[in-house]
């Protein structure tokens, strides 16, 4: 009760009972609702069947490879998994895993199928990853963790999608990972997305993907009781209701939108070509004496039919 005095705010006392409620929400949720669901982005494009700059012993594929199935193989049998893979070769599906529960040994095939070859379309592979996702979350009422993982060798051919879609899938609350395969410099998603690591050899990229997929958000709360009074006491009132409004207000779940395609600028058509200031006045001179023949004519025509009566 004296923390109840302590926070001293109305606001804080309902962010209180609303953190509550939130709390057991979660609790009372059937468990299928709470899994977590990573999609993989493994970039298949032509450079990654060169080897490391500094390692030669392993294709970039092939370490890419070797660490997503130690890794994949080791995280929680209740975590759903996805991968999509952009190759111009050997892929019949984007989706070489579909986004579900993990089956270890489906997984290694999946994992195994990808060769290399063709450019680098990032920004298409991630609309479709996120959007993926954003259905997913729809299902499980938002809860549960939703995450992109991207491993790529280099900057992407359609640098103007992946400009234009990364901030969408960020306000809508879905983490993007990064992994930047052997990159002399970083990638162009470096300074935006939530975490981004360099692996310029496979340890490297091993310790990278199992960093990544060990990391949990927590979607919860431990503290309760007085102890939550105690710990909110110091919030101000603004603090206190954004937090009730971000705890009330789910995120969007609506799909991203294809950016449009930039239409080629079309011929610029001639000017109007406008009369010469000589044909202007020839014609409105005409037109005046037009008007006066005709003012003459219908005068005189009223006279001699005035004269005949």
């Amino acid at each position: 009760m004296k923390y109840i005095m302590a926070a001293g705010s109305g606001t804080r006392f309902i962010f209180f009972v609303s953190l509550f409620v939130f709390g057991l929400q979660i609790c009372s949720a059937d468990d299928d609702i709470h899994k977590d669901n990573i999609v993989v982005i493994l970039d298949a494009s032509g450079s990654m069947q060169e080897k490391f700059s500094s390692d030669q012993t392993k294709s970039k594929m092939e370490a890419a490879k070797a660490a997503l199935l130690e890794v994949l193989s080791k995280v929680p049998d209740g975590t759903q998994i996805g991968l999509l893979v952009f190759s111009g070769a050997n892929i019949q599906n984007e989706w070489v895993y579909a986004l579900g529960p993990k089956d270890t040994q489906r997984l290694t095939a999946a994992i195994q199928l990808p060769q290399p070859g063709g450019n680098t379309p990032l920004g298409r592979y991630i609309r479709i990853g996120a959007n993926r996702l954003l259905e997913q979350r729809e299902k499980q009422y938002n809860y549960g963790n939703y995450r992109l993982l991207i491993v790529t060798d280099g900057e992407a051919s359609d640098a103007d999608k992946v400009r234009h879609y990364t901030p969408e899938i960020l306000n809508r609350q879905i983490r993007v990972d990064v992994i930047g395969v052997d990159m002399t410099t970083n990638h162009m998603l470096a300074n935006f997305v939530d975490s981004y690591r360099k692996a310029d050899n496979p340890g490297e990229l091993v310790a990278a993907v199992s960093e990544i997929l060990a990391e949990t958000a927590d979607t919860g709360t431990d503290v309760s009781g007085e102890d939550a009074f105690e710990y909110i006491a110091p919030l101000s009132d603004e603090i206190a209701a954004d937090l009730i409004q971000r705890l009330t207000t789910p995120p969007s779940n609506a799909s991203i939108a294809i950016k449009p395609t930039e239409t080629r600028p079309s011929q610029p058509t001639p000017p109007r070509q406008t009369p010469a200031p000589q044909r202007q006045d020839t014609e409105n001179r005409g037109m005046l004496w037009f008007i006066f023949l005709l003012v003459v004519i219908t005068v005189a025509g009223f006279l001699v039919f005035r004269n005949r009566k």
